[in-house]
């Protein structure tokens, strides 16, 4: 029998590995100046296309690279949508997230009808943890060890100097959100790695609580890796404790799968006015 307390470790790295890497893809798009919303709706569309990916071919990697390849294409549709079109990056990401949540429903009722009850392919779900602690390492060094991280803060920080500077912060920018599209592709591919199947609106508002830890992490790449374990482990905690009486009190179970999102609004309320966006957020 498998301890409770390695039970519960164990559930928050499947819980917070999503948040990891979309939290992590969020951070690369807004330390460059564009808002993301949407990351909530890019995690859904790789989710979709991890699962088809992999039912079709049968093979996790095609499954993995067509969640990479979906994310990317809407994280370059956010891109164009905001740097070259100038509409506001708050409206053009609720728009892709609502987007996302009726075509991934619309086309899982029509391509993915053939395939109902059967398992997509997937990686396992330890590839997904490694990545998730390389996706901090590698954001930690690019950010603050590279020449292209000095060129994303600065952009994100002051896009007119950076003008002045030689710098070209619509290009900064696209590169950005490559980066976003990748780590958003891969957090998509982990929901069915752990699911094993594609349901309607499954990233559950991952997307917007990774968007919390990321506030809550001060926009940097430790501290909102840290956020999302606390996120990951109050996950974990309502998982585990479902119908379980406390202090001789039976707790709903929706009561316990309130924590979660209890567990951020508290988290934001403690830190509200003690974190510092990038100054260049939302400027052209």
């Amino acid at each position: 029998m498998v301890s409770p307390i390695v039970q519960l470790a164990v559930s928050t790295a499947i819980f917070s590995a999503p948040l990891v890497l979309g939290g992590l893809g969020a951070l690369a798009s807004e330390r460059s100046g564009v808002i993301n919303i949407g990351i909530e709706g890019k995690m859904l569309f790789a989710a979709w296309a991890a699962a088809f990916g992999g039912l079709v071919s049968g093979n996790p990697v095609v499954g993995l690279v067509c969640a990479i390849l979906a994310a990317t294409v809407v994280s370059q549709a956010h891109w164009a949508l905001t740097q070259l079109f100038g509409i506001d990056h708050v409206i053009s990401g609720m728009g892709l997230n609502a987007v996302a949540a009726g075509a991934t429903s619309l086309l899982s009722k029509t391509l993915l009808a053939p395939y109902a009850g059967a398992k997509a392919a997937a990686l396992p779900l330890p590839f997904f943890w490694v990545a998730a602690v390389l996706a901090a390492l590698g954001a930690a060094f690019v950010l603050h060890r590279t020449r292209g991280g000095l060129h994303l803060l600065a952009v994100g920080h002051d896009p007119d100097k950076a003008r002045q500077a030689g710098l070209r912060p619509v290009a900064v920018r696209f590169k950005a959100l490559l980066f976003t599209g990748l780590l958003a592709g891969l957090a998509g591919a982990l929901l069915i790695s752990n699911a094993r199947g594609f349901t309607d609106n499954m990233t559950s508002g991952r997307g917007y609580i990774a968007l919390a830890a990321l506030i809550l992490g001060g926009w940097r790449p430790w501290p909102t890796f840290a956020a999302c374990l606390l996120f990951g482990f109050a996950d974990a905690l309502q998982l585990q404790f479902q119908g379980t009486p406390l202090w001789g009190a039976s707790i709903p179970v929706e009561a316990w799968q309130c924590l979660p999102y209890v567990a951020t609004v508290v988290a934001l309320a403690a830190k509200w006015g003690g974190t510092k966006a990038p100054a260049g957020l939302g400027r052209p």
